[in-house]
């Protein structure tokens, strides 16, 4: 039909306009926007972020559209028709390129540089993009975990080569198990288990002394940080139901991690210890390995390569600023950790709302190195040797305990009250377009 056209013109002089296409139905209309919804909320986007991006593009689509989420599924209605669609969504993912991608569309369509007819089959190839690479993954798993073990005071290279065998073996296991299985609580709990068996291992052989951050820097690599802002988000927005759901689904991924590690040592046949105090770091050598840290959560989040050197940069000045705020003035690590995530929310706010990136995850990754999964696991070992101490325990033990996880419940909420304040202040300030 199109040369029939040229054709025409070719004969006559005179351009003959091509028929427009149709305007979407309401319900085509509502088909692509939930998709859209659908997309953004299963990939790790902020609810809010979520439910804006579907009403702008159910706008562009010639419709007025209401989104509401739930744990497990999205609502999509037309505003004064009684039509909608229920689809189902569980928010367990975290993927930055497929998000990027989805608002990429949600914005050509709005300005007019992508037809609405096309909108539907972009979002489904949007949706369809792979995640990171196996290599990546597992080279980048084990540079993160290897950092983890720098900034936690653990400088020989036989400790640190052991740390990065761990997760890059962990990472391998969890990309094999993501083809046999959709449950995503599997992973971690296995990858846990390897790091536990790893450091059994090198405590029996060589290094008893470095056994626990064996142990624990590659099962730190696995804390669902993203899941954790998101919950704390949705409850300050009042999305009561929707942010204890996140909350209870990043609690039960912490719990197996906790639970994985442990056993993993047990199952050796040797005992855990709780670490002591890390030594401290050089300021140059604390904020290289924070800047690794960064790289690696940014390839565990699917975040495109010219995207990482923003939350890397961010990152390393947020944990200088940490490290000067303990080494030099003095302050507890909980202070540290609320003036870090305070800058950074500040600085990355802006950037993640140009780019229409998924604050959670960009947030988190800069962060990455101020999460007190040192503590976490203290205090999940410290049961563990309670238990199986029994009324033999000495009274220390105890307090050990409570001290590792009530300082790790501070440090989690000074990190998210300095990630999410800054947020919504700013959001308030200037909202989405």
């Amino acid at each position: 039909m199109l040369w029939l056209l040229d054709r025409a013109t070719q004969l006559t002089g005179v351009e003959t306009e091509a028929p427009c296409p149709e305007p979407l139905t309401r319900e085509a209309a509502l088909k692509t926007t939930a998709l859209a919804a659908t997309l953004l909320f299963a990939h790790g986007q902020t609810t809010e972020r979520t439910v804006t991006a579907a009403e702008q593009l159910g706008r562009a689509l010639g419709v007025t559209v209401k989104v509401l989420p739930y744990w497990g599924e999205l609502t999509v209605a037309l505003n004064g028709a009684p039509i909608s669609q229920i689809v189902p969504a569980k928010p367990l993912g975290v993927d930055m390129g497929r998000v990027l991608a989805v608002t990429t569309v949600i914005d050509q369509v709005c300005h007019g540089t992508l037809s609405a007819e096309a909108a539907q089959s972009a979002l489904e190839s949007a949706g369809r993009l792979p995640p990171a690479s196996t290599p990546r993954f597992t080279l980048f798993a084990a540079i993160g975990a290897a950092s983890l073990g720098v900034i936690f005071g653990t400088l020989d290279a036989t400790s640190l080569l052991l740390i990065a065998t761990s997760a890059a073996i962990g990472a391998l296991v969890r990309r094999w198990l993501s083809g046999f299985s959709n449950n995503p609580l599997i992973q971690p709990l296995c990858a846990a288990f390897i790091a536990g068996v790893v450091a059994a291992a090198a405590g029996r052989l060589l290094l008893s002394d470095a056994a626990t951050m064996v142990s624990f820097c590659p099962c730190m690599v696995l804390v669902p940080g993203p899941h954790i802002l998101n919950g704390a988000i949705d409850l300050a927005r009042t999305r009561i139901a929707l942010g204890i759901a996140r909350l209870a689904y990043a609690g039960v991924i912490v719990l197996l991690i906790c639970a994985g590690g442990p056993f993993g040592f047990t199952a050796v046949g040797a005992n855990l210890a709780i670490a002591g105090p890390s030594p401290p770091v050089p300021l140059v050598i604390d904020v290289i390995a924070a800047g690794c840290a960064v790289a690696s959560f940014g390839t565990f989040f699917s975040m495109p390569w010219r995207l990482l050197a923003f939350p890397i940069a961010v990152g390393m000045l947020a944990h200088a600023a940490r490290w000067a705020l303990i080494s030099v003035v003095g302050t507890n690590a909980a202070t540290g950790a609320l003036v870090a995530c305070t800058l950074v929310s500040i600085l990355a706010t802006p950037v993640v709302d140009r780019l229409r990136l998924p604050f959670a995850a960009v947030a988190f990754s800069a962060v990455v190195s101020l999460m007190p999964g040192f503590f976490l696991f203290n205090a999940a070992t410290g049961l563990v040797e309670l238990v199986s101490i029994g009324p033999a325990a000495p009274a220390a033990l105890p307090t050990s305990i409570v001290t590792s996880g009530a300082t790790a419940f501070l440090i989690i909420m000074a990190m998210t009250f300095g990630l999410i304040l800054p947020r919504m202040l700013l959001e308030r300030a200037t909202p989405a377009a």
